[in-house]
C-alpha cells in the first residue's frame, strides 16, 4: 500500500481553501495533486473540522475492534457446535 501524502489535517485544510473560493485547478497545482484527489476528499471530508475527524478516526478503530471481537466468538461457537455435534 502506498503512503499517503497527505495527513488528514493538511486535507481539510485544503478543502476549506476551496470552500473560500479557491480554484480547484490552482489548489491542484499549488499542492502537487490532481483533480480526482481533491474530489474524492471532498466526498469524503466535506464539512469536516480536525476534531470532527479525530472522533470519526476513534469510532472508526472501536467499530474495527468491536467487528473483531465477534468475528472470533462466531468462530469459537462454529467450533463448539461442530465438536458438540459429533457423535462420541
Amino acid at each position: 500500500m502506498k503512503a499517503k501524502k497527505y495527513t488528514e489535517e493538511q486535507i481539510i485544510a485544503v478543502l476549506k481553501e476551496g470552500a473560500a473560493g479557491a480554484k480547484v485547478a490552482d489548489l491542484c497545482r499549488k499542492y502537487g495533486m490532481s483533480d480526482a484527489s481533491y474530489y474524492n476528499w471532498k466526498a469524503k471530508y466535506a464539512g469536516m473540522n480536525v476534531s470532527d475527524l479525530r472522533k470519526l478516526k476513534a469510532l472508526e478503530a472501536e467499530n474495527r475492534r468491536l467487528k473483531q471481537i465477534v468475528a472470533e466468538q462466531a468462530l469459537d461457537n462454529h467450533t463448539l457446535k461442530e465438536l458438540l455435534s459429533k457423535n462420541f
